[in-house]
This record gives structure tokens, sequence and C-alpha cells, in this order.
């Protein structure tokens, strides 16, 4: 577990340093901890670094002693990515991460590469509609309302199928604290940046869910009316926490609004092969390309690094050890070693591909594995002796 000193307090959070250039910041909505972005992470991980946090009394993270403001949420956030020196993010905020994520882009833009606000909007329910809520929660505690805030959460489809998952939703919503749930209401209560989000300048992203009870997707869309150039994407059948409901879908949606903002298909092919193979492997191969197969190169890069390499169904480290064992399995043992020598970038280890080739040995037959790990053990053999092993 790691930890931050914030104003004396202990903040929780959690920082996954990975292999890519970005870092994505998930902030998440009230009453949740960060376990609502964990398949998120999984799926998104090897896209780059992840951190998350608890706010005050969410989480493991200490309550404030006094009233907390938007703003406070935002200097939390910035002493975190100073902290770690992490210089800009990739924003992603569900709810009040979202409204969060509105304050920060308005004050510290510097800070923030893409803005993707889920289910979120600039201004919240009627300050009479809050009042009502802390006085229950005052009252009754938060087993009181919890009932009726997973109703808002999620789709009626999810309650009904997902029973287990609801069920333990419904006991991380219980166990926040109480006080750090009233200053969070009090927080986005007393918010309001409808006037103000026309001056966001940061390429950004909003996501709605058709069944979403709590924000629902026509004031979404108001959000991303008033944010110039902002992109919005609906998400059928599913409720206030898409990451939850559709994660896979949720991260392939903000793949692709990444990838549209950040040059072609081409580009983003060509990112994902020299994180994967590297950036000398791909400069030779970009001095020896000729016209003659310049549309071949180009194809591929498209295709299999853009199209598909890119995609977050599976990890970088899945896609190796699967692409290992079908070359393999087809004897192409110059493509084989290139994508063996790859591992160092991927995060598939030396024993991840023993057990592949041991696996691939079943069903491809033990001639062609031989092969295969004759070349594995003369390229890992090489890279521990560069190491000193």
């Amino acid at each position: 577990m790691q930890f931050i000193n914030i104003n004396g307090k202990a903040i929780h959070y959690k920082y996954l340093k990975g292999n890519g250039e970005r870092t994505f910041l998930f902030v998440n909505s009230l009453g949740t901890d960060f376990r609502i972005w964990d398949r998120v992470v999984e799926l998104i991980r090897s896209e780059g670094s992840v951190l998350c946090f608890d706010k005050p009394g969410h989480g493991l993270s200490e309550e404030v002693d006094g009233p907390i403001r938007i703003s406070d949420y935002v200097q939390l956030i910035i002493s975190l990515l100073d902290m770690l020196q992490i210089e800009k993010c990739v924003y992603v905020g569900l709810s009040i991460g979202g409204l969060i994520g509105q304050h920060m882009a308005l004050k510290h833009s510097e800070r923030i590469e893409h803005l993707i606000l889920s289910n979120s909007a600039p201004k919240a329910d009627a300050a009479e509609y809050w009042k009502t809520r802390i006085n229950a929660i005052r009252q009754g505690g938060m087993a009181s309302l919890s009932d009726k805030i997973l109703e808002r959460w999620l789709s009626e489809d999810f309650r009904n199928n997902q029973k287990i998952e609801t069920a333990g939703l419904k006991r991380m919503l219980e166990s926040c604290s109480t006080l750090g749930y009233i200053h969070a209401c009090e927080a986005i209560r007393d918010e309001d940046l409808s006037n103000e989000i026309h001056a966001i300048a940061i390429p950004t992203l909003c996501i709605a869910g058709s069944e979403d009870n709590a924000t629902p997707q026509e004031r979404v869309e108001a959000t991303a009316a008033k944010i110039p150039n902002a992109k919005m994407v609906v998400i059928n059948g599913v409720g206030h926490l898409p990451c939850v409901e559709t994660p896979q879908e949720f991260v392939q949606i903000l793949l692709d609004f990444l990838a549209s903002s950040n040059g072609s298909l081409n580009e983003r092919g060509m990112k994902t092969r020299r994180a994967v193979l590297g950036n000398a492997h791909v400069d030779r191969a970009e001095a020896h390309k000729t016209s003659f197969d310049q549309d071949f190169q180009e194809y591929i890069t498209n295709n299999a690094w853009g199209a598909v390499w890119a995609r977050p169904g599976l990890t970088k480290r899945e896609r190796s050890l699967l692409t290992i064992a079908l070359l393999t399995a087809m004897r192409y043992e110059d493509e084989l070693a290139m994508h063996i020598r790859a591992t160092q970038n991927t995060g598939a280890s030396e024993e991840d591909v023993k057990e592949v080739l041991l696996h691939t040995a079943v069903y491809a037959g033990v001639p062609a594995t031989n092969g295969a790990i004759k070349i594995a053990k003369e390229i890992f053999n090489q890279k521990n002796a560069s190491h000193g092993k």
C-alpha cells in the first residue's frame, strides 16, 4: 500500500510504473474508492503508467477535519503529481472526478494532456437535493441510502445479472466514511463551472451511459456542447459506472480518442511497434525500406500494430506470448527470434516463454517447439550474459 502525507493526513494512492510514455490518472466517483478502476487498469496498463488515489474519507484515505472544496481535491492531485514527478497526465474522471478534472483543466491546464469526463457535468443537482441527501446520511448513515444510490449508479440489467458485483459495490459504498462522503457532497453542491468550461482548451472526451440515473445522458451532452471541440460518446445499456459495467468498451473508447487526437492510425501503429520491438529494430527496418516494400510496411504498421496490437482487449504481454506460440507453430524462425527479443519490452518473462513453448509442444508438435527452444535459449543466454547473470 502507498500513502502520501497531505496536510498531515494519510492519502492512499496506487502508482504503477509502465513502459509507455503516458501516465493515466483515474479519479473516482462519490462514495467509491479506486478499486472501481481495477479492470480498466488491467486493460490499459501496457499503454503507460497508472495513478489512482482515494479522496479524503474514501477508501483508506483519512478524513480532513473541516469542509473541503473541489479546488482542495485539485491541490491534492497537484501535490501527488509533484511528489511522483509526473509533469502531465491523461486525466480520467468519473462523476465528481470529472468535476474535479474540469476545475483542474481550467486552473492547471499545463498538467493535463487529455481530459476524459465520464458521466460528469459542470453542475450537479440542485442544492435542495444535496441538503436532503446530507441530512439523510447524517441521521441514518451510509446504509440508509445505499440501495437508492445503487439504483442511480447501475443499470437495471447489471443489478439483476451481476448480483455479486452489485453487493460488493454496496459494501464499498457503505464502508465510506460518513464525514468524508458529506464533505464530498458539499463540495459538489457548491461548485458550478457551467459558465467557465467554454475556456477548457485541452482535447476533451465526454462519456455518458444511456441508463445513467445520476448524471443523465442529456446533461453530459450539454457539457460536451460547451467545451470547444469536445467529443461525445454514449455507451448503451450502462449506468453511472461504465468503468465497472463495461470496462473493455470504456478502455477502447478512451484509446480510440487518444489515437484520433494524436494523429493517424499509422502514427499509432508506429508508436506501438516501437514500444514492442524497440527503436533500434524499427530504425533499422525503416532504413532498409525501399519503394518496393513501402506499401507492405505501411500495411503492417497500420493493421498489425495500429489496429490489433494497440487494442486493449489483451495486454502487450499476452499478445507477445500468443505471437510466440503462433510463430513457433508456423516455424517462422526469424520472426520468432524478433518477438522473443521483444519480450524485454512487453513484460513477458523468460519463465513465461518457457511455459508457452512447453504448451505449444503439446498442440503444435515437438519438432517445431524444439527449434523454438534453441532460438529462445540463445537469446536469453545472450541477454543474461550482458546483464552479468
